[in-house]
């Protein structure tokens, strides 16, 4: 059977933007997404975090730095009785020109050579356009922009656009 998939950008979508984050201390939770994400779970849906990690490629923080704080905040999850099911990272700074950097698609790909998924069924939730882009450019129609921004709402690819996290889980509920 074809899993039902919620990809998540993770700085903006899961935790607060406070740009290159890799400290534990520094990692805080965007208000809503716990009981956003526990909704979604319950409607059969699992999660992939599609990430793009520049810091690492800029040499502003290691692989290790990644990966200790990717271990914390999934454990901090499942305290919440939320399961990630993988994270799928690009470690390249902006000019590597590599191509797993959302908005291309590699990621995506990744993901869909490890797990058997229904694109049509699957959803994407970003905070920035690439997010969107590299959802769309890989065949995922249904698409979250999360955005304090109504300039960014106008100018989107996105199937919908929220101001509020807790939007998302009515938008997905319903279509």
């Amino acid at each position: 059977m074809l899993k039902k998939i919620v990809f998540l950008d993770r700085d903006g979508v899961i935790n607060k933007d406070i740009g290159y984050l890799h400290k534990i201390g520094d990692f805080e939770f965007i208000d809503g997404i716990i009981d956003t994400l526990l909704s979604i779970q319950k409607l059969g849906y699992e999660f992939i975090i599609i990430t793009n990690q520049s810091g690492i490629g800029r040499g502003m923080y290691s692989i290790r730095d990644f990966e200790r704080l990717t271990k914390w905040m999934v454990t901090k999850l499942e305290s919440f009785n939320i399961n990630v099911l993988d994270i799928f990272y690009c470690p390249h700074a902006p000019l590597d020109n590599c191509d797993c950097r959302k908005p291309k698609t590699k990621l995506f790909i990744d993901a869909s050579k490890k797990y058997s998924f229904a694109k049509e069924d699957s959803w994407m939730i970003g905070d920035s356009e690439r997010d969107i882009l590299s959802a769309v450019n890989f065949g995922i129609e249904k698409t979250i922009l999360y955005s304090s921004s109504e300039k960014n709402c106008s100018d989107t690819r996105a199937s919908f656009c929220v101001s509020d996290i807790n939007d998302a889980k009515d938008i997905i509920r319903s279509n």
